[in-house]
């Protein structure tokens, strides 16, 4: 059968490492592939921290928020084409030639935003490595998926992900590396280079998908590819077993037609295909809606928002919850084929609306109980050094630290030089004014405010990322390259792809404008509401997909399947399995 034997009864992160010494062949395949993960999580990370020094670099950039969300979106607004077009990619020309096309674009882009001389330039940037991930974000899964065999598929594409966290710690380790040097974003953002050709040199001397090229009537060549990936007794069953599928797939093709928009008109025709798309479409949704890409893209701003207003602290606690992602990914790779992708991703739900909720009622907290304002204080560096909101406000008596930073961009809170917690003053954002307050050794605060509140906040964060990481962080990526049939699958994982893109982008190019609007604690509570939305979303539409064959969840997605309270759903159980109403 297509996709090998199901796996025996032990995890699939053992088995993988026991076929992986048997068969080196099958590792150095995912972890080549892979790299495009690195590659993808390494943007996200290192943006967050780049940031920070654009910031300083670029005053245009720092008193504009819009500026801000844009150079952080922007890579996702290219990821968005990259993934829609990466779909047709891999069906016309194959998931290896896919893969080195988004090295060249990682490449070009990483060269074009070291040498930014303005905001623009790394915006366009921005926009090539964009190109570059959306293509890798569904390639790499896909091409490690068709490369493995069924009982260690899942821990495989799990490297995949694995290596995403991997890149997002290696960002936040070379943003702390860079602090110090002349330069400091340029060269995190051009460090991505590096990694592109490495990939780029590693796929060259690599198959294509035995899966793809057996479609395209490669037998021979999908034949010695298998040969290196399979025992020897069960090659001939999955040669049999692809020929039979390809077989089907004709005959379907011969009335839908073979061309990208003839599939992409019919696609929701397929009940099939349609349902596949309701689970794929609905795990990638709710992948960004419960706003994990606000912690990775904007974690040292999230930090500072908690009342650490160094860069470097900042970027130092946030290398702590980027370091926990990627054990959460390890968890993910020892569990998900013991537990289920489904379940997984439930638990972790629950998780992430407790955290959330949680980091609400805890940033509103700091938000109250902020440092007030001290007319003596502001006063004390000059009436012109006074911010002139603050100087014209009716109730200047009401105001405390937050209500100093949220009321203008133009105002920065200058901490009591005897205790950061004591009233402080509202000063004019300006660079004079912070040299006179950091030149009394007062601490300068234009995110956040002093909070006590502020470690236990850090804290939530990790138990947020821990909650997300297992399930939500890597089981999406792993249904999405399991849920669709062959014919179909370059075309349903670019859809799904595409609509993680544009969740991401409007969760990106959001969040700032909606920490200024709602505040902090109302911006956390409202990715609460998105994810309790999204887990009532994967209980009713996402079947359980771990050890099946690729036949087998074609079969039970064109049965239906009814949920069951247990997290997991009754297709496990063919006797269970029930036809749902479209």
């Amino acid at each position: 059968m297509e996709g090998g034997i199901v796996k025996p009864d032990k995890t699939e992160f053992t088995e993988c490492w026991r076929m992986s010494l048997k068969t080196p062949y099958i590792m150095r395949l995912a972890l080549s592939a892979g790299i495009g993960g690195l590659l993808f999580g390494y943007d996200t990370g290192v943006i967050s921290g780049a940031l920070l020094y654009i910031r300083d670099d670029f005053k245009s950039v720092d008193t504009n928020t819009w500026m801000q969300e844009t150079i952080v979106s922007m890579a996702v607004g290219g990821a968005i084409f990259g993934a829609a077009f990466g779909g047709y990619l891999n069906d016309k020309y194959g998931r290896k030639k896919s893969i080195l096309l988004a090295d060249i674009l990682f490449f070009v882009g990483a060269v074009v935003m070291a040498a930014s001389v303005a905001p623009w330039m790394i915006i366009v940037g921005r926009v090539f490595v964009g190109l570059g991930v959306g293509m890798a974000s569904m390639t790499s899964p896909l091409y490690i998926s068709e490369a493995s065999p069924a009982r260690i598929r899942g821990a495989l594409v799990s490297t995949n992900g694995l290596l995403i966290t991997g890149g997002q710690f290696l960002a936040y380790l070379i943003n702390l590396a860079f602090t110090k040097t002349p330069g400091t974003w340029r060269w995190m953002l051009g460090v991505a280079g590096l990694p592109a050709v490495v990939q780029f040199v590693l796929m060259l001397s690599l198959p294509e998908s035995p899966r793809w090229l057996y479609r395209q009537d490669k037998v021979k060549e999908a034949r010695e590819i298998l040969e290196k990936i399979y025992p020897e007794n069960e090659v001939e069953e999955e040669m049999k077993a692809l020929q039979s599928s390809l077989e089907a797939e004709k005959i379907e093709e011969a009335s839908i037609g073979t061309g990208f928009f003839s599939k992409l008109k019919n696609v929701w025709g397929n009940k099939t295909v349609r349902r596949g798309l309701y689970a794929g479409i609905t795990v990638q949704v709710a992948q960004q809606f419960v706003g994990i890409n606000t912690v990775m893209y904007y974690s040292p701003t999230i930090v500072q928002l908690a009342g650490f207003a160094s860069n470097e602290t900042a970027l130092a606690l946030s290398l702590v919850t980027s370091g926990l992602n990627a054990f959460g990914s390890i968890v993910s790779m020892a569990f998900v084929d013991r537990f289920g992708r489904r379940r997984l991703m439930i638990v972790s739900m629950f998780g992430i609306i407790i955290c959330l909720v949680a980091l609400s009622v805890l940033f509103y907290e700091a938000s109250d109980h902020s440092p007030k304002i001290s007319g003596v204080e502001s006063l004390h560096f000059g009436g012109n050094s006074t911010c002139s909101t603050f100087a014209g406000a009716s109730e200047p008596s009401k105001w405390n630290c937050m209500t100093c930073l949220q009321s203008s961009s133009d105002c920065a809170f200058c901490a009591n030089g005897h205790n950061n917690y004591q009233p402080g003053a509202c000063l004019a954002a300006t660079d004079a004014i912070r040299g006179m307050c950091q030149g009394e050794h007062r601490t300068w605060y234009t995110k956040g405010c002093p909070s006590k509140f502020g470690f236990f906040a850090v804290m939530l964060l990790g138990l947020y990322i821990v909650s997300y990481s297992p399930g939500m962080g890597t089981a999406p990526w792993i249904v999405n390259s399991e849920i669709y049939p062959l014919r179909y699958r370059g075309i349903g994982g670019g859809i799904a792809a595409v609509s993680n893109w544009i969740s991401n982008l409007i969760v990106s190019m959001t969040f700032l404008s909606l920490t200024q609007a709602l505040g902090s604690a109302g911006t956390f509570l409202l990715f609460a509401g998105f994810s309790t939305a999204g887990l009532v979303a994967i209980y009713l539409l996402v079947p359980e997909t771990k050890g099946l064959l690729f036949e087998e969840v074609e079969k039970m997605l064109d049965k239906g399947f009814k949920p069951s309270l247990c997290g997991n759903s009754d297709e496990d159980s063919s006797s269970k399995t029930v036809k749902n109403p479209v």
